[in-house]
């Protein structure tokens, strides 16, 4: 399975966990097929962007983010997918005086459907629309940021998926997608946003767009593919000056990276990820490694999951 998982975007900017048959790829599980993802992904960076301004900061050091993700997909029809995921977060900071924070973050739900599939040519062009929910599954912290592992809000997306995959294997992949996220409440009173007090521990929580291309090759076996995506928030603040980051700030990120995927046996394969941060405002510059290990099985009676 792959996926963009967001913690943050200065948390891990876009080191999430990357797998395959996820909300935002043109891949679909067969009619009752499952796959099961365990992955662990390590991020870290010791430059971040404070607004515009790229800089380092000797009372924090190199941040480090760690996650380890649980991840199932299902076909409920080989035109439908329902997607569950639930990452295990820990950060540190080699510098900070502040705490270290660990815990188990948000469950996320999607339900993925595949309207259009057009023969064209020497290939297939395809359709795709995903819809999806989380919700905090604990009360952590998100107060701290960089080190809180989320902004403790819950969220719901939308997103369309148009893939092309030609008959030989090559495909390219575009997604574009808006994610809503409520308010959020932190443990004080007040807070500055856009330098006006306000005396509430009620925090608004900019929503999200983000868009991505993939370009990549997958055959029964195997599948690589290289990835450029951006994601910014539609409104917010900046961080303050020599201050810490807040659930307000106008995050925003451009990443690339290249994934790779091999079968060890029918139904289990093996995938590793590799990702940078190129440019963001309000986020940290991370670089991110990820692998993890797939196993695929059938729940009655169905086919082999398939590019689309």
């Amino acid at each position: 399975m792959r996926k963009n998982y967001l913690f943050t975007l200065f948390l891990i900017s876009f080191s999430g966990t990357l797998m395959a048959q996820s909300p935002n790829d043109g891949i679909m599980m067969s009619k009752r097929q499952l796959c099961i993802l365990g992955q662990y992904s390590h991020s870290s960076w010791d430059e971040y962007w404070e607004g515009a301004n790229k800089r380092s900061n000797d009372n924090l050091g190199t941040f480090t983010g760690q996650s380890a993700m649980l991840m199932g997909n299902y076909g409920i029809t080989d035109r439908l997918n329902v997607m569950l995921g639930l990452p295990y977060i820990w950060t540190a900071s080699s510098a900070s005086y502040l705490q270290s924070q660990r815990g188990i973050q948000d469950l996320s739900a999607w339900l993925k459907y595949h309207p259009v599939a057009l023969k064209s040519g020497k290939g297939t062009f395809n359709v795709m629309a995903t819809g999806g929910l989380s919700t905090p599954l604990t009360n952590y912290v998100n107060d701290l940021l960089p080190l809180s592992i989320g902004l403790r809000c819950k969220t719901a997306s939308l997103r369309a998926v148009l893939n092309y995959t030609f008959e030989f294997g090559l495909y390219a992949t575009a997604q574009g997608g808006h994610t809503w996220r409520s308010n959020t409440t932190i443990d004080r009173d007040a807070y500055l946003y856009n330098n006006q007090l306000y005396y509430t521990d009620e925090v608004p929580v900019p929503h999200v767009i983000d868009g991505s291309f993939r370009l990549g090759f997958i055959k029964p076996r195997f599948q690589t593919e290289f990835w450029i995506e951006r994601s910014a928030c539609t409104d917010g603040d900046d961080i303050r000056y020599n201050d810490g980051p807040f659930p307000t700030n106008k995050m925003s990120a451009t990443a690339a990276g290249w994934f790779g995927k091999g079968f060890i046996t029918k139904q289990l394969a093996l995938q590793v990820s590799v990702s940078q941060v190129l440019n963001g405002r309000n986020a940290g510059q991370a670089t991110t490694l990820s692998a993890g290990a797939t196993y695929f099985f059938s729940v009655g009676k169905a086919s082999t999951s398939s590019a689309q």
